[in-house]
């Protein structure tokens, strides 16, 4: 295949690239071959993945094809090339956490949601870049945009492994930002779901009433159908939602009756916003007025102490979790780490507790926007990626939604000094379709406005 041909099979969404191959227009050979020659040759200066098996993916991409030509019915992501994230268990790979402590390490077995992909077909390339633990302490990963810049964090290799065309889609994980950021900071779409949408089991864990497993593509039809195939029941995550689950694929191709309505929501972190993000994200919300019926909303008394309520709970539940192992390994975890463990451990338990029971006060204050409107319009980031790998960027202006449980997408709208800066939407917990329709929308109506 020639580089031509090769690079068009690198700019096909999943969508598109599963279409094809159902045609027969190209084989999963060919399209696992183009990425990987990519990754060869980007790689080196981007750093998005901690470990690739080019002859196992290709060996799998080989027997998706001989299953296809027998005519067997064929997974939803049958073919297609995919990224894990390097704090989820794979039992061909090591699972390393970003940490020098855990070189080496080798799952029994898979997560399950990395034994769903490759149920629905997928073929795994190998485990992208995590920061230390999923927490602040960087890893090599830089922003394909500007490589002098971060990726953000904690999914750095998968938001820059496929916003740098070197895969279609990548799993991610969140407990205050780690996939909305990085998203917004690459400019790729980055979808967090409602809290216990998809099981966690096999999954490192950092704070089990927060963390949430979720993911990266270049197209709100790609994360629909990335979540369609890891989202099934798992009764190992006592935390996973229960009931039948709309095929969120279904609806962000559904064309909508009516424009959405939009409650623009500057939050507590919107005074710690660069001014040109604020600007940006103003502009781009005055463009949907006529169109769009979108109200300015203020969030309820209390919100105002919500980013360190969830602190309490993310930082208790660190000192918790890696405090042992910082104590077994003490020059061997980052001093960020340490502080946190620290201050985290000064918190009570009654501190912890009560700022567990106000995730439902709160939620249930923020009802009226919730009902009133389709979806909350609020900044993804404070500004574009900043300069330098010694940090990640800040989660405040996505802890507070991970600390509500609440579905959560970035969009890749706004653009500033040539950086990607993401639009996020939030919607309310349990309604991850209606939000994947609404961003779906906004996504072919942005386009057509140029």
């Amino acid at each position: 295949m020639g580089a031509h041909e090769s690079k068009k099979l690198l700019r096909l969404t999943a969508t598109e690239a599963r279409r094809a191959l159902a045609a027969g227009d190209f084989t999963s050979e060919q399209l696992v071959g183009a990425h990987l020659e990519r990754i060869e040759k980007r790689d080196p200066d981007v750093h998005a993945w901690v470990r690739i098996d080019a002859e196992r993916a290709l060996e799998a991409a080989r027997e998706s094809d001989r299953r296809r030509a027998s005519g067997e019915a064929m997974g939803a992501l049958a073919g297609i090339p995919v990224g894990v994230k390097d704090i989820i268990d794979t039992k061909d790979f090591p699972t390393e956490l970003g940490s020098p402590i855990f070189a080496g390490r080798q799952p029994a077995a898979d997560a399950f949601v990395v034994s769903s992909l490759k149920a629905a077909g997928a073929i795994i390339l190998g485990k992208t870049v995590t920061t230390e633990f999923a927490f602040f302490g960087p890893g090599p990963t830089r922003n394909p945009h500007d490589l002098e810049r971060t990726p953000g964090g904690s999914s750095s290799g998968s938001a820059a492994a496929v916003a740098d065309f070197q895969v279609p889609l990548a799993l991610g994980t969140q407990t205050a930002g780690s996939i909305i950021r990085p998203a917004s900071y690459c400019g790729v779409v980055g979808f967090k779901p409602t809290f216990g949408y998809v099981s966690r089991a096999g999954v490192f864990a950092q704070s089990a009433p927060l963390d949430t497993i979720g993911g990266y593509a270049r197209s709100v039809e790609d994360i629909a159908l990335l979540m369609d195939s890891i989202s099934r029941f798992d009764v190992r995550d006592r935390d996973m939602t229960t009931g039948a689950k709309p095929l969120l694929a279904q609806a962000a191709a559904m064309a909508r009756e009516r424009p959405p309505r939009l409650a623009i929501v500057k939050t507590p972190a919107w005074p710690q916003g660069d001014d040109q993000m604020r600007a940006s994200f103003e502009l781009f919300a005055s463009t949907f007025k006529g169109t769009v019926e979108v109200t300015e909303a203020d969030l309820p008394a209390g919100f105002n102490k919500i980013i360190r309520l969830q602190q309490i709970v993310q930082f208790s539940d660190i000192a918790r979790n890696y405090g042992p192992i910082a104590k077994a390994h003490p020059d061997r975890v980052s001093a960020r780490l340490k502080e946190i463990i620290s201050e985290g451990s000064s918190f009570s338990a009654q501190s912890y507790e009560d700022a567990r029971m106000k995730q439902e006060t709160l939620y249930d204050a923020l009802r009226p926007i919730l009902v009133n409107h389709d979806a909350i319009l609020t900044p993804a980031a404070q500004g574009i990626a900043p300069t330098g790998l010694q940090a990640t960027g800040s989660p405040m202006f996505n802890g507070l939604w991970t600390y509500l449980g609440m579905p959560c997408i970035s969009l890749p709208l706004l653009s500033v000094q040539a950086m990607p800066l993401g639009v996020q939407l939030v919607g309310a917990r349990g309604d991850d379709a209606r939000l994947l329709g609404i961003a779906s929308w906004m996504m072919r109506e942005r386009g057509r406005r140029g």
